[in-house]
C-alpha cells in the first residue's frame, strides 16, 4: 500500500459492515505482523500498526479492544485437546505444545508491536486507555492481563536505573516532576528548587525505552529527628539545613508517574535502594522513615458506628471548620485511638484496609507513630482528619517484617500504636 493511500484510509475513518475501516486497516497490519518472520519487515509493520492505533478516536479504540478480547483469545476446544494430550503424555514436547495453545495471540502481537520505535511507550499508553474503560467493559480484563504480564517482565528491576534528581537534571524531566507529583503538589519552579536543596534528595527510576519519563520518584528530607508535620517540609521559605547534622531520612512523597504501569510495583524497590544510597552518602543516618497520609481513614470513619458521647464528639467533623478554634480535649484522643484501630484492625481481606499501610507494611516497614494535625491542608483534613503516620524502615528488620506480613499477616507496630488501638471504643472485628 502506498503512503498516500495509507494516509487516506487513516484519515477517512468510515465504516463498512459495522466495522470502522480504520479498524480493518489496523487488524490487517496486526495479522500481517503475526505472520511476518523477518525482523526488519516486522519493525516496519509494527510502526504502521501503532500509527493507525494512535490516530483512532475513542469509539474506534473501544471497537479494537472488543475485537482483541474476542478474536485473539485461545480457542477452548484446542486448549482442551492439548491439555488432554499432555495429561496422557507429560513430555516436554507436549508441554510446549500446550503452552503455545494456552498463550493468547494478543501476547505475541504485543511483543511484536514492541519492536517498533517507541513501541514500549505506545503499549504503556494503550494500557492506560484500557484501564480507563475497564470498569465499563469488563471483557477487556483479558487484554489487561496480557499487557500486565508483559510489562512486569519488561519493567523488572534489571531494566530500571536509579538516578538522583537535582537542579542540574534536564528541564524536561523537572517539568514532569511538577506535573506528576500526586501527594503534595509542587507549586512551580521555586517550590521545586526548595525540594532539591542540599538538605533534600529526590530519586527516580527510569527505563531505557522511556528515557525522559520518570517511572516513579521519591522525595526525601534530611532532618534532625522524625518529622511529625508535613507543612514545614513543604514550606519553600524554610531555611536549608545541614545534612551533616541530620540523623533521619524522611520519605515524604512517593509518586507513580505512569498510569499505564498501575499494579506493577516499583515503590518497594525504590525505597530500599534509596535507603542504601543515602546510607552510603550519610553513614550517620540512624532512621529511615515516612511521613505518610492515611487516605481511607475519613471515608471509613463515616461508616463506623459509635455510641453516646463518642458519637457526639465525632459529629463535629461534619463541620468543614471543625479543627479551627478550641477543640474538646477528648476529640483528639478519640480520633487518634480510632485511627490506630483503623490501621491495625480494619481489613481488606487479611490485609489492612488502608492502601498506604498495605504498601509500607508489605515492604517491611513498621508503623511507628501517629501525628495529630500532621497535614492541615484541605486534602489532609478531608481524607484523614489531619492525622499522618510514620512508618519506619529499620534496615536490619525489613526482611523479617516483610516475611511475617506476607506469611502470617503480622503487622509490625510500636507498643504505642498497639495501646492506642486497644483503647478505641469499637469492638475487635471477628476473626476471618
Amino acid at each position: 500500500m502506498s503512503a498516500a493511500s495509507f494516509l487516506r484510509k487513516l484519515i477517512a475513518g468510515g465504516s463498512k459492515g459495522g466495522v470502522d475501516e480504520r479498524i480493518e486497516l489496523l487488524l490487517s497490519h496486526c495479522n500481517a505482523l503475526l505472520a511476518e518472520s523477518g525482523e526488519y519487515a516486522s519493525m516496519a509493520i509494527a510502526g504502521q500498526a501503532l500509527a493507525v492505533y494512535k490516530a483512532l478516536d475513542e469509539r474506534a479504540r473501544q471497537q479494537f479492544f472488543d475485537i482483541l478480547a474476542r478474536d485473539y483469545s485461545p480457542a477452548p476446544d484446542v486448549v482442551a485437546r492439548a491439555a488432554e494430550a499432555y495429561r496422557e503424555d507429560p513430555s516436554p514436547e507436549r508441554l510446549e505444545a500446550l503452552q503455545n495453545e494456552v498463550e493468547p495471540r494478543r501476547q505475541e502481537l504485543f511483543r511484536r508491536l514492541n519492536m517498533a520505535a517507541g513501541g514500549t511507550a505506545a503499549l504503556v499508553g494503550m494500557r492506560k486507555t484500557l484501564l480507563q474503560g475497564l470498569r465499563a467493559h469488563p471483557q477487556w480484563s483479558v487484554i489487561d492481563a496480557d499487557l500486565r504480564h508483559l510489562l512486569r517482565s519488561w519493567f523488572n528491576r534489571g531494566f530500571l536505573r536509579l538516578e538522583r534528581i537535582d537542579w542540574r537534571t534536564p528541564a524536561l524531566v523537572l517539568e514532569k516532576l511538577i506535573d506528576y507529583e500526586a501527594v503534595h503538589a509542587i507549586r512551580g519552579w521555586w517550590d521545586l528548587r526548595r525540594r532539591l536543596e542540599n538538605d533534600r534528595r529526590c530519586f527516580a527510576f527510569f527505563h531505557a525505552q522511556l528515557p525522559d519519563e520518570p517511572i516513579i520518584f521519591i522525595e526525601v528530607a534530611l532532618t534532625r529527628g522524625m518529622s511529625a508535620q508535613v507543612q514545614p517540609l513543604l514550606d519553600k521559605g524554610a531555611p536549608v539545613g545541614s545534612p551533616s547534622s541530620a540523623d533521619c531520612a524522611m520519605f515524604y512523597s512517593i509518586t507513580n508517574c505512569q498510569e499505564g504501569l498501575r499494579g506493577i510495583s516499583f515503590g518497594n524497590l525504590l525505597i530500599k535502594q534509596v535507603a542504601e544510597e543515602l546510607k552510603r552518602e550519610f553513614p550517620h543516618l540512624r532512621r529511615f522513615a515516612t511521613l505518610s497520609p492515611i487516605p481511607g481513614f475519613r471515608a471509613w470513619l463515616e461508616k463506623a458506628t459509635f455510641n453516646g458521647e463518642n458519637a457526639a464528639l465525632l459529629a463535629r467533623l461534619k463541620d468543614p471548620a471543625w479543627h479551627l478554634g478550641g477543640l474538646p480535649e477528648d476529640l483528639p484522643k478519640l480520633l487518634m485511638r480510632v485511627c490506630a484501630y483503623y490501621l491495625l484492625r480494619a481489613k481488606h481481606g487479611k490485609e489492612p484496609l488502608d492502601p498506604v499501610a498495605r504498601f509500607h507494611l508489605g515492604n517491611g516497614a513498621a508503623l511507628e507513630r501517629l501525628n495529630w494535625m500532621g497535614d492541615t491542608s484541605e486534602q489532609g483534613m478531608a481524607r484523614s482528619a489531619g492525622i499522618m503516620a510514620n512508618y519506619v524502615y529499620w534496615l536490619a528488620e525489613v526482611e523479617h517484617n516483610h516475611e511475617a506480613y506476607f506469611r502470617e499477616h503480622v503487622i509490625a507496630a510500636s507498643p504505642a500504636i498497639e495501646k492506642l488501638a486497644r483503647e478505641c471504643p469499637l469492638p475487635a472485628p471477628a476473626a476471618t
